[in-house]
């Protein structure tokens, strides 16, 4: 199974935030395993403005991080395809483009799930469910694909 991270994952991880989702951020992604993880190239360039807006780190900072997180995972590109089913999901579920291009890249990818926080938990689209990995009890995808992980380690 693949899983696609979202923006407020990985800022959280770089220190963005309260200290309790900072914490479970990091812990999350060393639980997953790197061949498993996809980060939409959008993600990335969310992240930048994240990483240079409130927190104000300096842009080679935030390049650096950007860097550091092409190289621990996967990296998917925004295609026209991906665009085009996006203009879609804006179209028939009234959302921002943004969020649906950011499930159609993770589609495209086979990711079944997107951990992300700013989405609604629980939604499905072109086979992709969106799960709030900071949120308790874990969804049962998420539970799942970790326990099918540690499993597999041994």
């Amino acid at each position: 199974m693949q899983v696609a991270l979202d923006t407020n994952v990985l800022a959280y991880a770089e220190g963005v935030g309260d200290a309790v989702r900072c914490n479970a951020a990091r812990q999350l992604i060393a639980a997953l395993p790197d061949d498993a993880v996809v980060v939409p190239v959008q993600v990335l360039g969310e992240l930048h403005r994240v990483l240079t807006g409130r927190p104000g780190r300096p842009a080679d900072d935030a390049r650096d991080a950007l860097l550091g997180w092409a190289d621990a995972f996967s990296v998917a590109d925004s295609t026209w395809t991906a665009m085009t089913v996006a203009t879609d999901g804006a179209a028939d579920h009234g959302l921002p483009i943004w969020d649906p291009l950011l499930l159609a890249a993770a589609a495209e990818q086979r990711c079944r799930l997107l951990l992300s926080e700013g989405l609604q938990q629980g939604f499905t689209w072109h086979g992709v469910t969106v799960v709030n990995p900071f949120l308790a009890p874990k969804h049962k995808l998420l539970s799942s694909f970790l326990t099918s992980t540690w499993s597999r380690s041994f």
